[in-house]
């Protein structure tokens, strides 16, 4: 069973999550999310034995604090003229 069937067949998100999943419940690639860990975007796993898991509550206050996107749509900004 993948990472994305897991995550999707559990009726809630769990706490510890593996980069396949923690990558794909911030709805970015694992190459991506690699990076944001590196850059401190993202939180680092906690390491149990040799398992490496991500910290769902940590995940989620780290895309909090990811800025949003402030740019003006063109296109609403075209209809706003109108």
């Amino acid at each position: 069973m993948t990472a994305a069937a897991r995550l999707d067949s559990l009726p809630y998100a769990p706490r510890g999550m593996s980069r396949d999943e923690a990558a794909r419940y911030v709805g970015v690639g694992n190459t991506k999310f690699d990076e944001m860990v590196s850059d401190g975007r993202m939180p680092r796993p906690k390491r149990v034995d040799a398992r490496v898991i991500w910290d769902r509550l940590k995940i989620e206050a780290a895309f909090s604090d990811l800025p949003d996107d402030n740019r003006v749509n063109p296109l609403d900004a075209m209809l706003r003229a109108v």
